[in-house]
């Protein structure tokens, strides 16, 4: 049997993972990244468009601060988000935009003088002070105020994780690529490592640690079409449900990007719209301001997919050999802009649908689709990033239900929260790792490794059973065509049911290939049991939520329901069971900065209200008015209205040229 000791043991190796290692690495902790490929090419390298923090810096930025960007959050997530939480992310992001530059990452500037912008189809001058020169700029992007989404051109993921990485090198962190954790070690309701096949020898590794935290992104490849990377399929969340100790969060909560490339779905940025890029349909007619007139084409993304949907099953989709899409026009920014700051996406256009984006007129709009893009459910856990049930299990970024998002992303703001988090989950987990000492008995180590072992070479010696790619296929289809953009009950049923058979199936599998290394084949039979696993908790909980809130919209229950649904739905899995169990855990108005109400963008009305959120308006209310009266500032305010926990360096105040 084989163990690996370490302090700190961090599984994935994208942005939110390496800048968590970074946070123990800094306090003396012997820590190891996990990763299933070489951390540079992990697929946080696959943003684009920036990273929101508000900086105010440039002039469409001019008067944003913490409380702005802290309401578009809120608002942005349909009131599903830990408040307190976003309090806590929007105070540490222009901290942690700085650090990021310190470290190399060449945010695009700000230049002094006049600029040309496209800003609603119109090309618009935008007069930079001298005193903004070289300061860090900003973007425009969906359901926001201000300008706030910082970039390096569209290439944002890519420096990004590039400047991490290299700190983490510099910091001596152990990364070890190509491992990939298949379970979880865990005794008496704590968490002391992982159980992780090599992929190219084929062993069974136990990694035993003081603290374990996962990283490991999103669940998008659940779904038949989706902008996440091949290795996105919910593995790192699904060790977390089978342990049956560690709880998952919203995971109905689903979100689909306006504008993928059609039919390859790889991603072209928000940063197109946020540039002054527009949608446009069959006949060439800009849609969006006809649904939204405010925010037209910037609008949050679960906004923007069902316009975009809508629009098409009004017949105004453009049809093709692939089936039906929509055009994304950015030709009207011109060549220069395209070329200098959305180049990326040029490439794209370029090799994977034979257009040069640039182009004027037709000839250069881009075909799109809403496809499946994040996952803003995940591991539940507390602010301080550790699961609300597992002690010594941490998550955070897109693996974790923090919970920041809510119900619907802000694009910009999940770049922003893998750093955001790394730093701030990052710091407790080191602290907990400090102070806590492996005392686990080597032969529950023993168990978990010869279990696997075990399992594995029973994958390996059945002569008959399921094809597991079938399942595979099978299982992303119904995801695609019952738990997509628009949902009902019947498909929902159809669709639980299904997987639920399906998930039985997958445990009977037969694996040709008899090998126990380089064999993809058995790689596939492990992991599709814990898709579906995956896959049910999200179809049976967007099945129990009977209503429409952000990214998850019933058409059958079209309306967001204050009044019943305020709670965050939350999946567990009892070994043995072929369904997820679902429990709920409430959302107090009377603890809210910001209590519900509108969104200030998609339909008016649509909403059952909880008649505490008036009352505790009327509490805010009164409490602003009489601290306005008696002087006090903005931070004064925000602390009565609702405090919030964090380290004493995040929480410090950030300062804004405005400031000075």
């Amino acid at each position: 049997m084989k163990i690996k000791y370490c302090d700190a043991l961090v599984i994935g190796g994208g942005l939110a993972g390496l800048r968590s290692a970074v946070a123990a690495a800094q306090k003396g902790l012997s820590t190891t990244v996990l990763s299933l490929v070489p951390v540079k090419r992990s697929h946080s390298a696959a943003a684009q468009g920036g990273m929101q923090a508000s900086l105010g810096n440039a002039k469409m930025s001019e008067g944003d601060n913490e409380d702005v960007h802290f309401s578009d959050t809120v608002k942005g997530s349909d009131w599903g988000c830990d408040q307190e939480v976003a309090r806590m992310f929007v105070t540490t992001a222009p901290k942690a935009i700085r650090e990021l530059a310190a470290w190399g990452v060449p945010w695009s500037r700000i230049k002094k003088g006049n600029h040309e912008a496209v800003i609603n189809t119109k090309k618009t001058n935008i007069f930079e002070e001298d005193d903004k020169h070289g300061l860090i700029n900003s973007r425009d992007f969906g359901g926001t105020k201000k300008w706030r989404t910082c970039y390096t051109s569209d290439a944002t993921g890519h420096t990004m994780l590039f400047a991490v990485a290299n700190e983490s090198l510099k910091l001596n962190v152990n990364i070890e690529d190509r491992k990939e954790a298949i379970g979880l070690i865990h005794h008496n309701n704590r968490c002391y490592g992982a159980i992780v096949r090599d992929l190219i020898t084929g062993d069974i590794v136990a990694y035993v640690s003081k603290g374990t935290l996962i990283a490991t992104g999103g669940y998008g490849r659940i779904y038949e079409i989706t902008t996440n990377a091949v290795i996105c399929e919910g593995i790192g969340t699904a060790i977390a449900l089978e342990t049956g100790v560690a709880k998952l969060g919203n995971m109905e909560a689903v979100q689909f990007h306006p504008t993928p490339l059609f039919p390859s779905g790889i991603l072209l940025t928000e940063g197109c719209r946020g540039d002054g890029g527009v949608l446009r349909d069959v006949d060439g007619h800009r849609f969006m301001p006809d649904y939204e007139p405010e925010k037209k084409d910037l609008a949050s993304r679960d906004v923007v997919s069902r316009r975009m949907m809508e629009h098409m099953r009004k017949g105004k989709g453009i049809d093709s050999v692939y089936g039906t899409h929509l055009w994304l026009d950015i030709s009207i920014l011109g060549r220069e802009h395209i070329e200098k700051n959305l180049r990326d996406v040029q490439e794209i256009c370029e090799s994977f649908a034979g257009i040069d984006p640039a182009d004027e007129g037709q000839k250069g709009w881009a075909p799109v689709h809403p496809m499946q893009h994040y996952s803003m459910g995940g591991i539940r856990t507390k602010p301080t990033g550790e699961s609300q049930t597992l002690q010594g299990l941490f998550s955070c970024g897109e693996a974790a239900c923090w919970d920041m998002h809510g119900f619907n992303r802000l694009g910009g703001n999940s770049v922003s929260e893998t750093v955001v988090a790394g730093m701030i989950v990052g710091n407790y987990f080191a602290d907990y790792c400090i102070e806590t000492q492996i005392d686990i008995q080597t032969d529950v180590i023993e168990k978990f490794v010869h279990e696997k072992e075990a399992y594995m070479k029973n994958l390996v010696s059945k002569d008959s059973g399921d094809d597991v790619f079938k399942i595979k296929n099978r299982m992303k289809k119904i995801m695609q065509d019952y738990v997509g953009i628009f949902r009902d009950g019947d498909g929902l049923a159809k669709a639980v049911k299904e997987l639920e058979e399906l998930y039985i199936k997958s445990k009977n599998v037969a694996v040709r290939n008899k090998q126990l290394t380089a064999n993809p084949e058995l790689e596939e039979a492990y992991r599709v049991p814990m898709m579906l696993k995956v896959a049910l908790c999200v179809a049976k909980g967007a099945l129990d939520r009977t209503e429409s809130r952000g990214a998850h919209t019933r058409e059958d229950y079209p309306k967001r329901d204050d009044a019943n649904w305020l709670k965050r739905t939350l999946t567990s899995w009892n070994e043995g069971d072929t369904m997820p169990t679902v429990e709920y855990e409430p959302l107090d108005i009377m603890k809210m900065e910001i209590p519900p109400g509108f969104r200030g963008y998609g339909a008016k009305g649509n909403l059952i209200e909880n008649p505490i959120s008036a009352q505790r308006q009327a509490q805010v209310d009164e409490m602003v008015e009489k601290m306005e009266l008696d002087g006090k500032d903005r931070y004064e305010i925000q602390d009565k209205l609702m405090p919030f926990p964090l380290q004493d360096e995040y929480k410090r105040k950030n300062i804004r040229l405005g400031d000075l």
